[in-house]
């Protein structure tokens, strides 16, 4: 005999299936693809209308609408978008008319640089940091800070546009996969935000601090700027920045509100690999908050972005 009452079952009361509200039904479920005649369309019409794959469905929906009405996409992105070869899906949506703003951390843009001019990037850190040669490739240090400094003295130009016209005067082996030339070729605002002593052309002799913070400062200008048409719709991504551009673009926010515009009433979203505390408040949660929504998708940039954009595609070729 136990010691221990327990609470009887005999008088619970139960009710039908039939009539209790629930929230998947096989509708919802996958679709099982032929693989002889699927088409883009049949994959993307197979994903589960369940979760995740509804919210993605909704956010596509947002950013289609939101340039039917001439509201802005702001695209923000880290460095590790472009050293997994997503520079030419971002190119493509910005091409396209869907993005109307690139912003990226100056990570991002020394991969960007690196790619268009020499035609690699990503350097073998664990390798490299042993003996002190992490981060001092020359030629990255100087076409960038050298850039910086020329546009610090002889214009208002802005960081990504310093670089975007340095890559396009010289002519970039690879200039075409370059999302700084693209944008600027394209007349789409580029910038870059930059967080001195994070990056690797500033341990180098050709660093100038004035010119660096001169020229992300521009930037951050030219970015609340674009901010401040988010009223009444418009998009804004972070695309794997955990940090700078979260912090960024609160602040960016906050300038345009404070200026007098609405700024609300948009959505935002963050795509990473894992969840962090800055995306999930500076983006998804605090932006939104009374007007507007979040969402927060988990995944590889490599599979989530050209996901992304192919489901954008197909949406307005319906519309």
């Amino acid at each position: 005999m136990s010691k221990y009452n327990q609470l009887s079952l005999a008088r619970v009361k139960t009710n039908s299936i039939k009539s209790r509200k629930s929230k998947v039904s096989p509708k919802d479920f996958a679709r099982v693809l032929n693989p002889n005649s699927a088409r883009l369309k049949d994959f993307l019409d197979s994903l589960p209308r369940i979760l995740i794959g509804n919210e993605l469905r909704d956010l596509v929906a947002d950013i289609v609408r939101s340039r039917k009405k001439k509201k802005p996409v702001i695209l923000m992105m880290g460095a590790h978008v472009v050293k997994v070869g997503m520079s030419p899906v971002i190119i493509d949506l910005v091409q396209r008319g869907v993005v109307t703003h690139v912003a990226m951390n100056s990570a991002a843009a020394i991969h960007d640089v690196e790619t268009a001019m020499w035609g690699q990037t990503s350097e073998d850190v664990s390798v490299n940091i042993l003996d002190g040669r992490f981060g001092m490739a020359r030629e990255t240090g100087e076409f960038i800070n050298k850039a910086l400094v020329k546009a610090f003295g002889d214009s208002n130009e802005g960081y990504g546009e310093a670089l975007a016209k340095k890559i396009l005067a010289l002519k970039g082996k690879y200039r075409e996969v370059s999302i700084l030339a693209s944008c600027y070729r394209l007349g789409v605002p580029v910038t870059v935000h930059a967080a001195i002593g994070t990056d690797i052309v500033h341990q180098q002799p050709t660093m100038d601090g004035a010119a660096t913070g001169e020229l992300t400062f521009r930037d951050f200008k030219i970015l609340a700027h674009s901010i401040r048409e988010l009223t009444g719709g418009g998009v804004v991504l972070n695309i794997g920045s955990a940090v700078i551009l979260p912090e960024v673009f609160l602040k960016a926010l906050t300038v345009a509100r404070n200026l007098g515009f609405k700024a609300r009433g948009f959505s935002t979203a963050n795509f990473d690999m894992i969840r962090h505390y800055r995306p999930q408040m500076n983006i998804v949660e605090r932006p939104t908050q009374r007007h507007g929504r979040g969402y927060s998708f988990t995944g590889h940039h490599e599979i989530m972005i050209p996901l992304l954009a192919a489901m954008i595609k197909a949406s307005r070729s319906k519309a």
